[in-house]
């Protein structure tokens, strides 16, 4: 059954969810962060059927997040690379999987992000671009941006 389409509401996040917002999706999506390419291989470490795989595969190139490449001519077998736009992903999986560490690992972290240049495990700190202060949501407060089609959008409208 298809899922209702976010595709129509100004929304950055329901955006984002309309490209990565199907399960399967971040999970190929964090396999290719490390390292995985091949359809094999996705396949193997999911444990996802074959159509769905193909499906996604195709729905991540056509979005811009993975590049197909053929690395073999016969038969025709493809890389699936992340683009610029699909690395950027990382920080939404880094912070999912830290509050899957949080919330929902009672044995402890099955992974851990470690930093190369210090050796220390990364934690998602939410800062602020312009001042540096660690931030929480009671710290930030939304407004309209360029972009908004409807100021009913928000509470208040502001």
């Amino acid at each position: 059954m298809r899922r209702t389409s976010f595709e129509d509401m100004n929304c950055s996040i329901a955006q984002c969810l309309e490209v990565v917002g199907e399960w399967w999706t971040l999970l190929i999506v964090r396999d290719a962060l490390f390292g995985i390419t091949r359809f094999d291989d996705f396949r193997s470490r999911l444990g996802i059927a074959r159509n769905v795989l193909t499906q996604r595969l195709e729905h991540l190139v056509a979005q811009g997040i993975l590049d197909k490449t053929p690395y073999q001519d016969n038969p025709v077998r493809y890389d699936y690379l992340l683009t610029d736009k699909g690395r950027s992903l990382w920080t939404i999986l880094a912070a999912m999987r830290q509050w899957g560490d949080e919330w929902a690992a009672p044995g402890g972290p099955p992974i851990e992000s470690v930093h190369k240049s210090c050796g220390h495990v990364m934690t998602v700190q939410p800062v602020c671009s312009e001042c540096g202060d660690h931030l929480t949501v009671k710290d930030l407060r939304a407004k309209l941006g360029p972009g908004a089609h409807d100021p009913s959008f928000l509470p208040g409208g502001n």
